[in-house]
């Protein structure tokens, strides 16, 4: 019998769940948990719904009552790797919709196919598709950036660059479910975390010091590099500054003798996917959402 418990969020709620957290990072590479840092972002905030056999905890879901960019809550539901197929995830489900605003959308990492069978069941379709990409600097030849006239890089600073970043950002990523929201009490508060490194965090200004894109890269615990964010102002698109940043990332990932970089991309974001397969990334996974048929796909 399993009990479904609902609780707000609290420092209690985050330390129950963690150990459920870890137990499934170990066995699917996912979520990106530690023993002892704050949860991340997407388990933060909003409702957490418990499911209990016993007094063990087998499966949680957590709502992000406030919602994505546009408003539209979103879930992640986990069961624990050897409570699977045993009808915990499909509850969890059921009470997340029974909970949830309409038009909830909820994350499937990995592409699970036992997500798929619950999605299936619930009348849940895809609407969106976010893929891994990956490439090995140790087998690619990358050119050197070559930067437009009047364009310079210069590594972010802390305390002077938030809020020149998170404009371009904003302007940059205006469709964007997640990235579009970033604000700069979110820079602060990633600055607190321990992958943060302002000397991999490059920004093309020009001539004035103006922020007309960056490159924020991060470097995971098991020394895998990724290319963070890569963003540009509409204004100043256009001569490759965009493929002149990311290189100046990959380049700074392999000076620190790292040689597999990951990436997340929108899989219908094409002009994006174009220029990393160029570059040499792959594909290599891929995160689904899940949402009502009627939910328009963004």
């Amino acid at each position: 019998m399993t009990d479904l418990t609902w609780r707000p969020d609290s420092p209690d709620a985050a330390a129950e769940i963690r150990p459920l957290l870890l137990a499934v990072a170990a066995a699917d590479g996912r979520p990106e948990v530690t023993g002892g840092a704050p949860l991340p972002r997407e388990f933060r905030g909003g409702e957490h719904l418990l499911a209990t056999d016993g007094i063990e905890l087998v499966g949680y879901a957590h709502l992000d009552t406030d919602g994505d960019s546009f408003g539209r809550q979103v879930a992640e539901v986990l069961v624990r790797p050897d409570a699977r197929r045993r009808g915990v995830g499909s509850a969890l489900v059921d009470a997340v919709i029974a909970r949830a605003a309409d038009g909830t959308r909820f994350w499937a990492h990995g592409d699970h196919p036992g997500a798929a069978r619950i999605a299936e069941r619930q009348g849940l379709s895809r609407v969106r598709e976010l893929l891994t990409m990956r490439i090995d600097l140790a087998e690619t030849d990358l050119p050197d950036p070559v930067w437009r006239e009047g364009v310079r890089v210069r590594t972010f600073e802390t305390g002077r660059d938030e809020a020149a970043v998170v404009e371009v950002n904003k302007k940059a990523f205006d469709w964007h479910p997640e990235q579009g929201a970033l604000t700069v009490a979110d820079v602060e508060a990633t600055e607190a975390e321990a992958w943060f490194d302002p000397a991999g965090f490059f920004l093309a200004v020009d001539p004035d010091d103006q922020v007309l894109g960056f490159h924020w890269t991060k470097v995971h615990p098991g020394g895998v590099g990724e290319v963070y964010v890569v963003g540009v102002d509409p204004g100043a698109q256009g001569g490759g500054l965009g493929k002149a940043l990311t290189l100046a990332g990959l380049a700074h990932l392999r000076s620190l003798g790292l040689t597999e970089v990951i990436l997340y991309v929108e899989s219908d974001n094409a002009p994006a996917v174009a220029v990393y397969s160029r570059l040499g990334f792959t594909r290599s996974a891929a995160d689904v959402q899940y949402a009502r048929a009627e939910a328009p796909s963004v």
